[in-house]
């Protein structure tokens, strides 16, 4: 367990808060592991209709922390790691996935956005996948995803140049359903389950979703291991 993340049950709405500002929200081993206890437990919470992640600070998250990478290159971390478990437990949450996204949203930040049903963005969010200036492969089976959501020149152009896409951008490209001024950012997130019918429903509605975009599809996560995505498409063996 760790305090950078906060965890809040409230009105039908798991808030999932990274809460590290001091290091703009960096991910750590810890913190994904938390993510991935809280959205796997959310499957039998019968009280949760929708999850909702957040940052806390002035910014999303600056994804994964570098300075834990090295410690694990140079074998001074020993132990599962839980960001294999947190992009499986993404890929196959039965509940409705909420993204708030305000300030940067780096590498991980950016690519969690591609399994969530709604991406609400405040006006200042930037969206960047900087792998190539890290010398790391995109994780979250985003070098699948972004293209089939975005077009091939688009998701070239993020990943080979790692330049921020601005939140407007996002909007047109369809990385996001909304735009929204800052201050109305976490409000208008959590209204999503008051628009929504009842869970078993929307449940059902996910799935048939994911099916029309082709299903299921395998891609390396940062781990070395493989994830399984629930929106396109390999189901015929690509």
């Amino acid at each position: 367990m760790t305090d950078h993340i906060k965890i809040e049950n409230n009105a039908g709405v798991l808030s999932l808060t990274m809460a590290r500002p001091d290091k703009k929200n960096a991910l750590t081993n810890a913190m994904y592991g938390a993510l991935a206890d809280a959205i796997e437990g959310a499957e039998t919470d019968h009280s949760v209709r929708v999850v909702l992640i957040r940052g806390e600070g002035d910014m999303f998250t600056a994804g994964n922390d570098v300075s834990e990478f090295a410690a694990i290159a140079a074998g001074g971390s020993h132990g599962e790691r839980h960001v294999s478990r947190f992009l499986q437990a993404l890929a196959r949450s039965s509940r409705p996935l909420v993204a708030a996204v305000q300030g940067r949203a780096v590498g991980v930040g950016t690519t969690m956005l591609l399994h969530c049903d709604l991406v609400v963005l405040a006006e200042n969010a930037q969206l960047s996948t900087p792998f190539v200036n890290l010398a790391l492969v995109p994780e979250a089976a985003s070098s699948l995803l972004m293209p089939l959501r975005i077009g091939y020149a688009r998701a070239f152009e993020m990943f080979a140049l790692g330049e921020p896409v601005d939140a407007r951008s996002a909007l047109a490209w369809g990385l996001a359903n909304k735009v929204v001024p800052l201050e109305k950012l976490d409000a208008e997130a959590r209204g999503f389950h008051r628009a929504s019918g009842p869970a078993a429903g929307r449940r059902r509605r996910r799935h048939q979703t994911a099916d029309a975009q082709s299903g299921t599809a395998d891609d390396a996560d940062p781990g070395g291991k493989r994830t399984v995505c629930k929106t396109p498409a390999n189901r015929g063996g690509a």
